[in-house]
């Protein structure tokens, strides 16, 4: 029985796992991500444990390079994570494994997931959109992760600041007050000086669903997904998304996308499989990249 292999390669922990041909799981560990030197040898351990791999999936994150023509794709790029910028993942995997290994963002992975077995199921195309320490988007589109230029970067993008209401001025290292400069986890943690889960503070939380709102009608007028789902730990927050879905329709104004309750209610979800997105949709890439490997040969 083919045997696969998935990392959901995440800023404080890589979930490992190993998955038969339908996409269950027979075994996860989880390795905190400290150094590449110390992460992706004890990757390399877990899977050398277990049967035989058929291939890997990655779903890492970022930001990455995802072009197999370019000299460093696999490769984590500019990302803030301390130690992990420039660092090569898919190398030392199929070196130690001998295996195909597919390689993809985080949240891609996650959006492959739910549009694959989840809240996506039976649609061309979904959009995942992940709102925790920081803010993330992946799409698949007719069945594949959405690539360009590069990934999305959909917590870099815009939204309208009222200084005047959040006179906050972003958390962003980049760029202030993008989207993830000021709706993140971390822009919650440093605006109301204590962590989302802990802030209890109806207008915090009205102020939160309106920048998420924002970013969820860009989405929709811009890549017409067929469904958004929103997931990670800022999301989580008793009655986030149903604030989220009112004032997107407010944003609407009855221009084409759902324009009533009923038609929200299903076209802004949580994820289907909790918080196993990642890793399943990294099982799929390791799936996909079998197929290429086959294709090619």
């Amino acid at each position: 029985m083919p045997i696969y292999g998935a990392i959901e390669a995440g800023g404080t922990k890589w979930v490992c796992a190993v998955a038969d041909d339908a996409g269950r799981l027979l075994a996860t560990e989880v390795i905190p991500t400290t150094t590449p030197a110390q992460t992706i040898p004890e990757a390399v351990r877990f899977f050398l444990r277990h049967d035989t791999l058929t291939a890997i999936g990655v779903a890492s994150f970022g930001p990455v390079d995802l072009d197999p023509a370019s000299p460093t794709y696999g490769h984590i790029t500019a990302t803030p994570k301390p130690g992990w910028a420039n660092t090569d993942v898919v190398t030392p995997l199929r070196t130690a494994l001998k295996v195909p290994v597919g390689f993809d963002t985080d949240v891609n992975g996650a959006a492959l997931g739910e549009a694959r077995h989840g809240a996506g199921r039976g649609l061309h195309t979904v959009a995942y959109v992940t709102v925790g320490t920081g803010i993330g988007m992946g799409a698949i589109v007719h069945g594949r992760p959405l690539h360009g230029l590069a990934h999305p970067e959909f917590g870099h993008i815009r939204v309208p600041h009222d200084t005047g209401r959040d006179p906050f001025a972003g958390s962003c290292p980049f760029h202030g007050d993008c989207l993830e400069g000021l709706a993140s986890g971390e822009a919650m943690r440093r605006r109301w000086g204590q962590p989302a889960e802990q802030v209890e503070d109806a207008a915090a939380w009205q102020l939160e669903a309106e920048y998420l709102a924002l970013a969820v009608i860009n989405l929709t007028y811009t890549l017409s997904p067929q469904r958004v789902i929103v997931g990670g730990g800022v999301a989580k927050h008793p009655s986030l998304i149903e604030q989220v879905r009112a004032r997107v329709l407010d944003l609407a104004a009855d221009y084409p996308v759902p324009t009533d309750q009923a038609a929200m209610d299903a076209y802004l979800v949580s994820p289907g499989l909790g918080d196993l997105s990642g890793v399943t949709g990294a099982v799929e890439l390791a799936h996909d990249a079998t197929k290429t490997t086959h294709a090619r040969g």
